[in-house]
């Protein structure tokens, strides 16, 4: 004779620790996506960090550019620019 109670248990005691199984990985998905906010929120300072000294360094960049050309400026005569655009077309 088959004894049901014995079934029941069995099937109890088996959703039983599927349940705890599935509490057990909540718990270590919760701790994996505090991690990973954690990380995320480092790597939006840092980008915020990168992209503040980008702006600098273009800034800097474009200021030297400038100083460059106006130096280069001084250093040729007003005409030279267009003088030496016609010997490149007539050369072409």
């Amino acid at each position: 004779m088959i004894d049901r109670n014995a079934d029941g248990d069995v099937a109890a005691s088996l959703l039983e620790r599927r349940w705890f199984a599935f509490i057990a990985a909540a718990r270590a998905m919760q701790a994996e996506c505090e991690v990973l906010r954690e990380v995320v929120a480092l790597a939006e300072d840092s980008w915020r960090r990168a992209c503040r000294q980008l702006a600098r360094l273009e800034a800097l960049r474009d200021a030297l550019g400038e100083e460059l050309a106006d130096a280069e400026g001084r250093r040729w005569p007003e005409n030279a620019p267009a003088k030496i655009e016609r010997e490149v077309s007539v050369a072409a």
